[in-house]
């Protein structure tokens, strides 16, 4: 076995520890993708949401960090996606993997739907959580002897049958203001639709995130697909936005107005933080200003914001 010094066993579960989300902030992140999956299969939100608290350790597993797959959903035949392996109840089990969260609930939707063993349960209303909690535990969704009877404690103990309200986007923000008085209590608030006030940049409808938000989130809240956001933003799937961070919800523009044609790099400042700035899309930035993809300007430098660089 290889040897670990403690000092660094010491730092890694701190790290980890002040890394771990709570399941009060699990719900707040995930319950409108539980909800949009229930409005398209009938699955209630109420067990999907308390199926991603349970199977991922409330986002906090290595199979959810590392692979985005929140409920521990193993590859089974005619899966020909990205694969990862840890050990389950056999060592070196092969578990699906995603790209983001929302592919792992929009797959377990799926999953259920397409697997006869589980056909049972869609006879069952959307509003029946212990029905199908009961169901999913006969099917053998796990062997956990009381898979059911911990589904339903998560349900009950953070009131998560409220989710299983048939809403659709715009019943939302009402909702939101009809259960307000029950949220110091159960510390289940449902995040509105359109909460974000939406503001232009350079002709570019934006957002501001606040603390806790992600790419997923907000593609719900704003009636888009996850990727449109990494792709507006010029980001990876899987960043995280910081809190006041600016978020583009539609494509930047080519260039500038007239009234912005150049700016003076600052000491930190990369490119990608001068396109977030003025709205201007990467490539655009680097193309207009004879630079390679990649390539950083230094403090001092003027960056041409529209027009060509001589």
């Amino acid at each position: 076995m290889k040897y670990i010094p403690l000092f660094v066993l010491l730092f890694l579960t701190i790290e980890s520890a002040a890394q771990r989300i709570s399941r009060a902030e699990y719900i707040r992140r995930y319950q409108l993708l539980a909800i949009e999956e229930m409005n398209r299969s009938g699955i209630p939100a109420s067990i999907t949401m308390a199926q991603g608290c349970l199977e991922s350790g409330n986002g906090n597993s290595e199979l959810s960090l590392k692979s985005n797959n929140h409920f521990g959903i193993k590859c089974k035949k005619g899966w020909k996606g990205p694969k990862v392996y840890y050990d389950d109840d056999h060592r070196n089990e092969c578990f699906r993997s995603y790209t983001t969260v929302e592919e792992s609930y929009r797959d377990h939707t799926n999953f259920l739907m397409d697997n006869p063993r589980y056909a049972d349960l869609f006879k069952l209303d959307h509003t029946d959580y212990k029905g199908w909690a009961k169901g999913l535990k006969k099917a053998g969704y796990a062997t956990a002897h009381d898979y059911d009877k911990r589904l339903i404690r998560i349900i009950e103990e953070n009131k998560l049958h409220r989710l299983d309200l048939k809403m659709t986007l715009n019943e939302l923000a009402t909702y939101e203001q009809r259960s307000m008085r029950y949220n110091n209590n159960s510390g289940l608030t449902i995040n509105p639709y359109n909460a974000h006030e939406v503001r232009k940049v350079n002709r570019v409808k934006a957002v501001v995130t606040r603390k806790g938000d992600t790419f997923e989130m907000l593609a719900q809240e704003l009636g888009l697909s996850d990727w449109e956001l990494y792709k507006f933003n010029d980001r990876r799937p899987g960043y995280r936005p910081v809190p006041n961070e600016v978020v583009y919800i539609q494509p930047k523009k080519n260039k500038t107005t007239k009234e912005r044609p150049t700016h003076r790099v600052q000491e930190g400042e990369s490119m990608h933080y001068i396109s977030q700035l003025y709205g201007i899309k990467l490539k655009s930035l680097y193309r207009r200003n004879g630079m390679n993809p990649g390539q950083q300007p230094a403090p001092g430098q003027i960056i041409y914001l529209r027009g060509k660089k001589k």
